[in-house]
């Protein structure tokens, strides 16, 4: 077993395990880590937790101290410097006549390098802003290309269900989402209905995926043959997370449809359904959502 402490360096973000040596930390408390970028100013989002060797990578580096009110006061200066760094940079994008839109800016904590975040269409020659950025600030400067999910992370704001966006509040990975996802948790193919803030099919269709994997191998498709205890029917329709059957069930002239639970249900015959198939869509929308796929396997790639 080894201890350790859960550090998170930006909000939303990865969590990145240290070894806190002698020092006792609590969460929501910050400290000073040395990363392959150079100091950072984190926050203590596990205290000190004994876990199993085989869960993390060795050696941990060590957390080299506690912030302390320097230090707070430090990166609360950054803070603003990085707000008029923006205003300066905006300037010399639009001096320089550069297609692209800057969307953060970040200095390091120990101030040896200054990081612009901008979204573009296409390659950006940016050189001479760089001579320019660097003749002002008169220390290193570098200019990353982001995606459009990532501009959004920055930006924040409320998804459709009125939380905030999964990736400004937990998600730390983009991953790539596709329209069958969307088909296997049966929701409506509509582009504004299954699409983010960002324009890309939204991030949540991905890592609920799993269960709905899970809970789909356990139950019949629709057009199964099943028995009831009200006789043999057809599957109608699932509810997949609460593992509801609805079964329509021909008895002569009568018809009834009811709901059962999966378990009081026994399958007399499965269909084989491909998730591919194309459900009743308009073509257009079709289209859009194959493009946002298309796009978010471009920016996976990127």
């Amino acid at each position: 077993m080894k201890t350790i402490v859960g550090i998170r360096i930006k909000k939303p973000g990865k969590i990145y395990y240290f070894d806190p040596g002698e020092e006792k930390l609590n969460t929501g408390e910050f400290v000073i880590v040395e990363t392959s970028l150079g100091e950072e100013y984190a926050e203590v989002v596990i205290p000190n937790k004994e876990i199993s060797e085989d869960k993390i990578v060795v050696p941990l580096k060590p957390i080299k101290r506690k912030a302390t009110e320097r230090d707070t006061k430090h990166y609360q200066e950054n803070k603003q410097k990085e707000k008029e760094a923006f205003d300066i940079a905006l300037k010399n994008i639009k001096k320089h006549k550069l297609d692209m839109n800057l969307v953060d800016v970040e200095y390091k904590f120990d101030n040896s390098k200054i990081l612009f975040y901008f979204t573009a269409d296409g390659r950006i020659d940016f050189r001479e802003l760089v001579k320019d950025l660097a003749a002002i600030f008169k220390t290193r400067i570098e200019l990353r290309q982001i995606g459009i999910r990532d501009e959004i992370k920055r930006i924040g704001g409320n998804g459709i269900c009125g939380r905030q966006l999964c990736c400004c509040s937990h998600l730390s990975n983009f991953e790539t989402v596709s329209i069958k996802m969307a088909k296997e948790q049966n929701l409506s193919l509509t582009p504004s209905k299954i699409s983010g803030a960002c324009g890309r099919l939204m991030c949540c269709l991905k890592y609920e995926e799993e269960v709905y994997q899970e809970k789909l191998a356990k139950l019949p498709k629709v057009g199964a043959i099943v028995k009831t205890e009200d006789g043999e029917g057809i599957v109608e329709g699932v509810e997949t997370l609460k593992e509801i059957i609805k079964v329509k069930i021909e008895d002569q002239d009568n018809i009834k449809i009811k709901k059962y639970p999966a378990q009081d249900i026994t399958v007399i015959k499965d269909v084989d359904v491909d998730q591919d198939e194309d459900q009743d869509i308009d073509e257009n929308d079709l289209r859009e959502l194959e493009k946002m796929e298309e796009l978010d396997k471009e920016d996976m790639q990127n």
